[in-house]
């Protein structure tokens, strides 16, 4: 019997029995949509969770402290990321050469210190977009009777697609590193306007802080004495943020939340006094600064360039181990929905077991009359595996339609209900072409697997009885 036939025959048997065809394809449709509807709820969510990780400007930075940092350290003893170079030997850095014998080799990141060439180092790695040295300074800023001590913090330009900058609260990020423009924290702006912060957008606030001048010049123009001014320095605010993410909270005051131009927070950092030792001492050599903030071109290569800075010394501290955390969790649940899924569609292939095995009753005759004339037991049982075939592959299409039409449906519910409540839309069903494809080839597995039984046993009749069969 040749392939036309196996088919024609096939589509025929299943013409015939429309009604119970349709159920059957029915049943496997709606276990294919619990499926695909519990797989991609997961698939759904786990998007939105990385997806706003993502977005969010965390995942595509790497934080770089000294090798000798006692936060790089602590994270290198919890088994952590940080930079750990290797061992160091004995006698090195100082140390007595019979250290070795009395005390085990201790993990000695190099104390590399965080200044303009390390920066410039980091800035040619491959794969990093741009390097942010941390730059935070003692300020105070007024607007109109009200004044504030607080803190300011350099920000790059290239930190606008940060999730803190990507959309201000109100106004405008920074636009340029010329201006005299800076950015507010939403409560700093509140505490200044005596209001609604959004009422400072435009105007002009005074941000001052203690600098250093020469009281007396000695013989060669050399200082011989230091006294403190204040210098104040007018900043018009374009915009105003719904917290800066470097601010700290305590005793219920918020430090920080005024951020400026990066070129510009690095003069006042030159100039600014914060301690009597810079006081006495203001010329204590090349500026080092207490972090680094390494952005990659792609998170995919967050690694990479973090082992490349760990190879330079430095202790490297990111969060894609996070990431990968989550999407195990998210691996797990996915798998557990396929499992629940897939009781409704282990269900339906019951149903398909039945039609075909009712098939062979109404068709016994039929069948003895085809082995009689040649009909071999392959194409007996080829005729009924097409059935099987073609039920489970229109009951998969058709399920992917249905769980597509009820995922949308719950999602719309779900969104409107979000925002009402304040909260943000999002799409909390996503099917995938790899799901699609996925779940239609798992039904066509699982159809066949189910009339694999009863086109064996049709093809086992003996021809003689099926003849005498009414």
């Amino acid at each position: 019997m040749i392939a036309g036939d196996t088919f024609g025959l096939a589509f025929r048997n299943l013409r015939q029995a429309k009604l119970r065809t349709a159920l059957t394809t029915m049943g496997v449709s709606i276990g294919i949509a619990s499926l695909a509807g519990m797989v991609s709820l997961g698939v759904g969510l786990q998007e939105q969770l990385v997806g706003r990780f993502m977005n969010s400007g965390l995942f595509d930075v790497v934080t770089v402290l000294p090798g000798n940092s006692p936060l790089a350290q602590a994270f290198a003893g919890r088994g952590g990321r940080a930079g750990r170079p290797g061992r160091v030997a004995a006698g090195r850095n100082g140390a007595p050469a019979g250290a070795a014998e009395t005390a085990p080799a201790k993990d000695t990141p190099p104390a590399h210190p965080l200044d303009d060439d390390a920066v410039a180092t980091m800035r040619a790695l491959a794969d990093v977009r741009d390097v942010t040295p941390s730059i935070v300074v003692p300020v105070q800023i007024a607007y109109g009777e009200t004044s504030s001590f607080t803190t300011a913090r350099g920000v790059a330009l290239s930190a606008k697609d940060d999730a803190a900058f990507r959309s201000p609260k109100y106004g405008t990020f920074l636009p340029n590193e010329t201006d005299r423009t800076c950015l507010l924290g939403l409560p700093l702006a509140e505490t200044l306007a005596g209001g609604d912060g959004k009422d400072l957008v435009g105007k002009a606030v005074t941000i001052s802080y203690a600098s250093t001048a020469p009281t007396q010049t000695g013989p060669f123009g050399v200082p011989m004495g230091m006294s403190i001014q204040q210098v104040k320095l007018t900043y018009r605010v374009v915009g105003i943020v719904e917290r800066d993410p470097n601010a700290i909270t305590i005793g219920g005051a918020q430090i920080g939340g005024v951020m400026l131009p990066l070129p510009q927070a690095r003069e006042i950092d030159a100039h600014v006094v914060t301690g009597v030792q810079q006081l006495l001492n203001p010329s204590s050599g090349p500026k080092s600064y207490a972090s680094l903030t390494v952005r990659v071109t792609k998170p995919e290569h967050i690694k990479d360039v973090e082992d490349r800075i760990k190879a330079l010394g430095y202790s490297a501290i990111s969060i894609t181990d996070g990431l990968d955390q989550i999407k195990r969790v998210f691996l797990l649940l996915d798998l557990l929905l396929s499992l629940i899924g897939s009781i409704a569609l282990v269900v339906s292939s019951l149903g398909i077991v039945n039609t075909m095995v009712m098939s062979i009753l109404e068709r016994t005759r039929e069948i003895g009359i085809m082995k009689a004339i040649g009909g071999s037991d392959g194409d007996i049982r080829r005729i009924f595996l097409v059935e099987a075939s073609v039920i489970g592959l229109m009951g998969g299409a058709f399920g992917v339609l249905l769980g597509w039409i009820v995922g949308r449906a719950i999602n719309f519910g779900a969104n409107w209900y979000i925002e009402s409540q304040g909260g943000p839309a999002g799409n909390l069903f996503s099917l995938p072409i790899w799901l699609i494809a996925g779940a239609i080839g798992f039904s066509w597995f699982v159809s066949l697997a189910a009339g694999l039984y009863p086109a064996t046993r049709a093809s086992r009749l003996d021809p003689i009885h099926a003849l005498r069969h009414d």
